[in-house]
C-alpha cells in the first residue's frame, strides 16, 4: 500500500511541477496580446487533440466571432471536428483590470480565470466534456501566444485529478 501511495504522490507532484511558467514571465515581451481586441470580429482556427501519449486523436477547424462592448467580450465559437461532430460555445469574458479576466460559458464549471501579460494569455477553467454519454469535468490550462497582429498559437493541457489526459494545439488567424 505504501508503494502505491508513494507512486501516486510522485506522479501527482511530477505533473504539478511540470510547468511552472507564469503569465507575468512575459510582461516585457512583444507583441502585446489584448485578447478582447484580437478576438473581436472574425477569427479562423485549426487544431489537433492529442492523447496523453502524444497521439493525434482528432482534428478540427473553427470559426470564432467576438464582440467587445468595452467591458465584456462575447465570443461565439463553432468547432467542426474531422469526424463530423459540430460543437458550439459562447464565452462571456469580463475584463477585471489590465491583466485579469473572468469568463463563463454554458459548459464551464464556475468561472474561468484569465491572465494577460505581453504576448501571452493564460485561461484556467474546468470544462464539462462529453465522454461516452456522460459529462466529465476536465481542467484546462490554456495558453495563447500572439505571433503577430493576425496569428496566435494556443496550447492547452487537459488534466483530471492532476494527471494529464490530453493536449490541444490550435492556430488562430484573424481575418
Amino acid at each position: 500500500m505504501k508503494i502505491v501511495l508513494s507512486l501516486v504522490l510522485t506522479i501527482l507532484l511530477t505533473n504539478c511541477s511540470e510547468n511552472n511558467m507564469k503569465p507575468i514571465d512575459f510582461k516585457d515581451q512583444k507583441p502585446r496580446l489584448i485578447i478582447e481586441e484580437y478576438l473581436s470580429g472574425n477569427v479562423k482556427a485549426w487544431g489537433i487533440l492529442q492523447n496523453r501519449s502524444g497521439k493525434v486523436t482528432r482534428q478540427f477547424s473553427a470559426d470564432l466571432n467576438g464582440k467587445w462592448d468595452g467591458k465584456q467580450l462575447v465570443l461565439d465559437e463553432k468547432f467542426i471536428w474531422n469526424d463530423g461532430e459540430i460543437q458550439t460555445r459562447q464565452w462571456k469574458i469580463d475584463k477585471i483590470d489590465e491583466h485579469n479576466y473572468e469568463g463563463t460559458a454554458g459548459d464551464v464549471v464556475g468561472k474561468a480565470k484569465g491572465y494577460s501579460y505581453g504576448p501571452a494569455f493564460k485561461f484556467e477553467y474546468v470544462l464539462l466534456v462529453p465522454v461516452k454519454g456522460k459529462e466529465m469535468k476536465i481542467t484546462f490550462d490554456d495558453w495563447i501566444f500572439m505571433q503577430d497582429e493576425r496569428v496566435a498559437i494556443n496550447r492547452a493541457t487537459m488534466t483530471k485529478f492532476g494527471i494529464k489526459v490530453a493536449e490541444l494545439t490550435v492556430m488562430f488567424v484573424k481575418d
